[in-house]
């Protein structure tokens, strides 16, 4: 993987970049689409390549390993080949989704010991193990393995879950640099700062892990339930840290706002589930605002989901349209309003990296934070 920095307004500015892997140029600032089980829900592969034009995707490690696992991609030749996907993807560590799992898991300096939520089977996730899982999904950016701590989360337990991060950390990343690639493409490996919302814990956690000097860097225990405002602050308190010349991936965030905020804090890359849940809940983000299309106003609506939208499903299709499939639980009402709210979302960053090129992203996020959260 090469990150390529193009413009920056500062260290912790807005900056545009290009992140290059084996499977292709990803321009930055970029929102990945959450591909859970190899697959954004209510859209197939083909219309997010052909209608979204999305440039990356991201996997889950611990569905993927649950179902269909490894050994079922490893025949398939990997996760690219498996989907029919040729683009980018990113394969998170699990990390999170054990940390959701108190209730059925046991935390260790050796690893984590947890039960599926499919069947309650038994299995362990180990720094090691993790890298290896990930080797046979073959993503092309893959992540360590961490301990992402709830909110609110008392300081002592914090700094407890930074050293168990670090620890799992120098394992993982030796377990990488002594093993390869399972198919003929390069991976990378990402580490993932954590400290909850204490700046010393987050300076020592970025501090750490720009230490180890790998091809990119996440930010993770964010938009677990703090205020805003602190989300923010980690970010920056971590971006003043983080080299200027590799990619910061915010993980798990978030609204348009939240995206908007972070790539002013420098922030690269994105992942969230808000655009494809929200959209199959009747929730559409636009330009000008909110559109629940539940709602009555819109059942005589004929014109356009969205003037001069994204995507063609935008001009294709009209309000009062979506409204009726909505309403009548329609299965195509969930994926057309996917559809929108991807292409809105891959519209924003693109928008966003187009500002920072000619130097009025300052300006024009002003513009827009002021319409984003408007309810229509």
């Amino acid at each position: 993987m090469k990150f390529n920095l193009i413009k920056k307004e500062s260290h912790i500015g807005a900056r545009a970049g290009e992140l290059i892997t084996d499977h292709g140029k990803v321009n930055t600032p970029v929102f990945m689409p959450v591909g859970t089980l190899g697959t954004v829900k209510g859209v197939n592969p083909k219309e997010l390549n052909e209608a979204v034009q999305s440039p990356m995707l991201l996997t889950n490690t611990y569905h993927l390993f649950l179902r269909p696992g490894t050994d079922i991609l490893k025949s398939a030749g990997g996760i690219h080949r498996f989907i029919n996907w040729d683009h980018p993807i990113l394969s998170d560590s699990g990390g999170y989704q054990v940390f959701s799992l108190s209730q059925n898991r046991t935390l260790s300096r050796e690893g984590a010991y947890f039960q599926s939520h499919i069947d309650g089977s038994k299995h362990q996730f180990t720094p090691e193990n993790v890298v290896d899982i990930q080797r046979l999904i073959g993503a092309d950016l893959i992540m360590a393995f961490d301990e992402c701590t709830p909110y609110p989360c008392d300081y002592k337990s914090a700094k407890k879950s930074v050293e168990l991060t670090h620890n799992w950390l120098t394992r993982g990343i030796s377990r990488f640099k002594e093993t390869f690639p399972q198919y003929d493409y390069n991976q990378s490996l990402f580490p993932i700062v954590q400290g909850s919302v204490y700046k010393d814990l987050r300076k020592d956690s970025a501090s750490y892990i720009r230490d180890t000097e790998m091809e990119g860097y996440a930010i993770g225990g964010l938009s677990v339930g703090e205020p805003v405002n602190l989300m923010y602050e980690m970010v920056e308190v971590v971006n003043e840290i983080l080299p200027e010349d590799r990619p910061r991936y915010l993980m798990g965030v978030g609204t348009p706002e939240n995206i908007l905020e972070s790539i002013d804090r420098g922030i690269d890359m994105f992942d969230c589930v808000i655009p494809t849940r929200n959209g199959r809940n009747g929730m559409l983000f636009t330009k000008e605002g909110i559109i629940n299309i539940k709602n009555l106003k819109w059942k005589d609506d004929f014109s356009p989901i969205e003037e001069n939208g994204a995507s063609y499903v935008d001009q294709y299709f009209s309000k009062a349209y979506l409204r009726h499939l909505t309403t009548a639980k329609e299965i195509t009402a969930a994926q057309i309003a996917t559809l929108h709210n991807l292409s809105f979302y891959k519209w924003l960053v693109n928008k966003a990296r187009e500002q920072i090129l000619k130097g009025s992203f300052q300006t024009w996020k002003k513009e827009m934070l002021e319409k984003l959260g408007l309810r229509l």
